[in-house]
């Protein structure tokens, strides 16, 4: 059996009382990919704003998905360990962004945004999904970097020895930054070719879903809801409102 031991440094530089890490660089990758491309497809007309409405929804954009990511992984994710901690909720820094608490303060912060410039909320989900599955992938390599969120133990060629883990496990952040890649190519395709409003988003929602809840069953689950783990649990409604926001979208005027 071939054994990855885990020596990656996650600081790229430390000055003491601040700590430049790889997970703060891959999530601000992340934000700047998505910023060129929401740039870049209002130029072509995909939406109508121009280039200083994409700043400032960048704006409304990064401190949505931060506040909701944060806030999910301390009150749903990890709330015994933050209580315990307190002043670990700020340190953003370290690791504990969840996807899921992201994608929905993304979406209200998208949806005030959308209603005060009078444009469309589901359009500019359709855009704005497509960078940021490829982001989420950003995201994803930054967890691995840290050492955190690993998969269970295998006996796999591949598998990695992880700093503070019992035994070797799936390199289960890497999964899923695959199948990130994978949803990011096959909307990069479809966008700009499906004119439905939501329909884009509607099928980044499924897909999403059904790749996460399959790789839960690598990751090493955290908590359990009615005999899944919660990652899965939480994929239930996102499959739901993702089939049902197919039939909107296919509706939609």
């Amino acid at each position: 059996m071939h054994v990855f031991e885990h020596t990656l440094n996650p600081v790229i530089l430390d000055l003491g009382p601040v700590e430049i890490r790889w997970y703060g660089v891959m999530w601000a990758l992340a934000f700047l990919f998505v910023y060129w491309y929401v740039r870049k497809a209002a130029r072509q007309g995909m939406i109508k704003l121009r280039d200083d409405d994409v700043d400032l929804l960048m704006v409304w954009l990064v401190v949505g998905v931060i506040i909701g990511a944060r806030l999910f992984e301390v009150l749903v994710w990890e709330p015994a360990y933050y209580f315990a901690n307190p002043s670990e909720i700020v340190a953003i820094w370290r690791g504990g962004l969840s996807f899921h608490g992201g994608l929905l303060g993304g979406l209200i912060a998208g949806y005030l945004f959308a209603r005060k410039r009078k444009i469309s909320f589901l359009r500019l989900c359709d855009v704005c999904i497509v960078p940021i599955a490829l982001g989420q992938a950003f995201g994803r390599v930054g967890n691995f970097i840290n050492g955190e969120l690993w998969g269970r133990i295998t006996s796999v060629p591949w598998a990695v020895r992880f700093p503070g883990a019992e035994g070797y496990r799936h390199p289960s952040q890497l999964y899923e930054a695959l199948y990130n890649v994978l949803i990011f190519i096959v909307l990069l395709k479809l966008a700009g070719k499906i004119r439905q409003d939501g329909f884009i988003f509607a099928l980044f929602l499924v897909l999403y879903a059904v790749f996460r809840f399959v790789a839960e069953f690598f990751r090493e689950p955290t908590a359990y809801v009615i005999g899944l783990t919660l990652g899965q649990a939480l994929c239930i409604p996102m499959l739901l409102f993702g089939i049902w926001l197919f039939w909107y979208s296919k509706s939609f005027k």
